[in-house]
């Protein structure tokens, strides 16, 4: 028995050694980190979050665990601001990644495939419902943290050739947006709408070269939606049926601009850096205005909610108020009031993973992973 165990373990390192970098003769085991292994870390809000939010208390942001939230694919309510999964859950399938856990799951982690940074609500501002989320700046830190664990386990140099091989996912400033427009705060509105988005993809710039100093070159983006056309905004808008609320997509065209602009500087100012960057403002466009084409039979109106377009954030009994909710969630663009579907959230997700230069550029993750 103790040879066969012997070969075995022989075995295992050798494959290792031919396959993957290992590390050994800690208190963790035996642990191998594939040569080309690329891990991906999650840093946004809700369309990113899969389950941060369970662990701090945002009631006044959240209350999701609640039925029908989760009942498409896990069946129960995992956290996530859908009927199952979302956006980073289907990257890392196409990453051949387990589901990306979030950063404040409890149990042990390795880390070695990544985590999950994103609260919803949260945006690149401090302000931005502050005290019931995780802010950027603070998603920043907790990455440093996970820096500092994996260091501890696998030394510099394995630890820097997995930074250096990470992908960096983003999707910042809806809440931001949002806020401004629908939040009588003094705070968001002092300054003019030129100025704001500055500040908020400002922020966001810090957080991605801050990475990059801890060796951080391949990242990817999610521009910002046309905000004022989600049902939540839709429904408060007065006048003629179909009108969006135009404040909010003017502000989610300038970012786009910018954020736009400010990655193709970082590109030629940084060594190494590269990033793909995808029009979610056309692709959502098309999902809302052309719904059938995309195998949808409802683009405007939630699948979950109350009110106008059901743009009521009343989905479940949140709020005390009476819900409606639809037969098939795949048949709407939209679960709720303010996010997608799990059959549109694998669409967005693949065209972050496969879109060409018409929708996602100067790569897709596609390439950055396998790069």
């Amino acid at each position: 028995m103790a040879m066969a165990g012997g070969r075995s373990r022989v075995g295992f390192l050798i494959l290792c050694v031919m396959m993957m970098i290992c590390v050994g003769g800690s208190a963790y085991g035996e642990v191998c980190i594939p040569r080309k292994h690329a891990a991906l870390f999650v840093f946004g809000a809700s369309l990113f979050d899969t389950g941060n939010n369970n662990y701090i208390n945002t009631s006044a942001i959240s209350g999701i665990n609640i039925f029908p939230y989760g009942q498409t694919f896990f069946k129960y309510p995992s956290g996530r601001f859908t009927d199952g999964r979302v956006i980073p859950d289907f990257i890392a399938e196409y990453a051949r990644l387990p589901l990306p856990l979030p950063y404040l799951f409890p149990a042990y982690q390795t880390y070695t495939d990544g985590t999950n940074f994103a609260s919803g609500g949260s945006g690149a501002l401090v302000e931005t419902h502050r005290g019931f989320v995780i802010d950027l700046k603070t998603q920043l830190a907790n990455l440093r943290n996970v820096n500092r664990i994996l260091r501890n386990r696998h030394g510099d140099a394995e630890t820097n050739k997995l930074v250096s091989n990470s992908i960096y996912l983003f999707n910042v400033g809806t809440n931001d947006y949002t806020a401004r427009v629908t939040e009588n705060s003094s705070v968001l509105l002092s300054y003019s709408a030129d100025e704001y988005v500055k500040i908020v993809v400002g922020n966001l710039t810090s957080v991605v070269q801050d990475i990059y100093k801890m060796g951080g070159r391949k990242f990817g983006f999610l521009g910002i939606a046309p905000l004022g056309c989600l049902p939540s905004l839709r429904a408060r808008v007065n006048g003629t049926a179909g009108s969006c609320l135009e404040e909010a997509n003017e502000l989610a065209k300038q970012h786009n601009k910018e954020l736009s602009l400010v990655l193709q500087n970082l590109e030629r100012k940084l060594q190494g850096f590269k990033y793909s960057f995808t029009n979610y403002y056309d692709l959502v466009s098309q999902l809302m205005n052309f719904p059938s084409k995309y195998g949808f039979k409802e683009g405007m109106v939630a699948c979950c909610g109350s009110g106008p377009y059901r743009g009521y954030s009343t989905c479940g009994g949140r709020m005390g108020v009476k819900y409606e909710l639809c037969e098939n969630p795949s048949d709407h663009v939209f679960f709720d009031p303010s996010h997608y579907s799990e059959r549109a959230a694998q669409i967005i997700a693949h065209q972050m993973w496969s879109g060409n230069g018409n929708t996602t550029g100067p790569y897709n993750l596609r390439s950055l992973f396998q790069d």
